[in-house]
């Protein structure tokens, strides 16, 4: 009879608990459907927000996408003002800071990851790298209005409102971008993999060069051409320094003075005419073409490079 009384209390009990696993797991269903819900309309609203700005741009400055618009310089009346000097200006710009940032960004990653010792000083240059990414950019522009443009007081030292200028301030702004995304790049790759260099024979160098950097490279690139993308969009560093909005004609070198797209769209934005409007529209979506084919290069070779290496 105890045994019967027992296997009872037993029965009930286990009903008790499988009845409240059943409505903690139907809590937190209901839980993870209004959160994905939440989630779901917050991305709607994004993707809204921007769609609709992208549809008003597209209406706006179509039709100011003509050959004339890309082989005219700027100018006051707006039928006649075109994006010859802001595009070969931007094009220079770029090709100025990839080989100063590319070079310094990524030999500061190395020297972190693979020659610096680990102690407090160290961590405190890394985390002064990291936040130094969260900096705004208009720091960087005053920054380089002291350091680039004026050389700091020292006639000898400055280099004028000129691309070299414009480079190496907009260096100093992606340089914490690329220097933390080349430090994930490198630390993610096996230890094994540098030991299986040692071990042939290697030396360090060899083994950084040979073996660490190709496997690091989609990382690497991936981080550099997004952060070339966001100083390609940079307004507030270039007003700083002093870029010219209108400048009728092409720089030759990189001491000479440019125009640049951003500002360009800045200038246009801000004129009283509202065809001018239209005008920025245009300007706005050959910037956003310059962007998305940069980004798409990004994913090019990253997807390549994972595959090689």
């Amino acid at each position: 009879m105890a045994t019967t009384t027992n296997t009872a209390n037993g029965n009930n009990k286990t009903l008790i608990d499988q009845k409240q696993v059943d409505k903690n797991i139907s809590t937190r269903m209901t839980k993870n459907k209004v959160f994905k819900g939440i989630f779901l309309a917050c991305t709607l609203i994004g993707l809204i927000v921007l769609a609709a700005l992208l549809i008003d741009t597209l209406i706006k400055g179509a039709g100011h996408l003509t050959p004339s618009f890309f082989t005219n310089f700027s100018s006051s009346t707006p039928s006649m003002a075109g994006v010859k000097g802001a595009l070969v200006g931007t094009l220079w710009l770029m090709i100025t800071i990839i080989p100063i940032s590319i070079v310094l960004g990524v030999g500061t990653a190395i020297y972190l990851e693979e020659y610096a010792r680990k102690n407090p000083f160290t961590n405190f240059v890394k985390v002064c790298i990291s936040n130094l990414a969260g900096v705004p950019s208009v720091v960087f522009g005053l920054l380089g209005l002291t350091l680039f443009v004026r050389g700091m007081g020292v006639e000898s030292l400055s280099l004028g409102k000129s691309i070299l200028a414009g480079a190496l301030t907009m260096s100093l702004l992606i340089l914490p971008v690329i220097i933390v995304a080349a430090q994930e790049a490198i630390r993610a790759v096996p230890k094994s993999v540098r030991e299986a260099s040692y071990g042939l024979g290697a030396n360090k160098w060899q083994t950084i060069y040979k073996v660490v950097l190709p496997a690091a490279l989609p990382g690497i690139l991936t981080g550099f051409i997004l952060a070339l993308s966001r100083a390609l969009g940079e307004t507030a560093p270039l007003i700083l320094i002093g870029i010219p909005t209108i400048l009728l004609r092409l720089p030759s070198g990189i001491m000479d003075q440019f125009q640049a797209l951003p500002i360009q769209i800045y200038n246009w934005a801000k004129m009283p005419q509202e065809e001018f409007q239209n005008v920025a529209s245009a300007g706005i979506i050959v910037l956003l073409v310059i962007l998305l084919l940069m980004n798409g290069l990004a994913i090019f070779f990253r997807n390549k490079f994972s595959k090689k290496f």
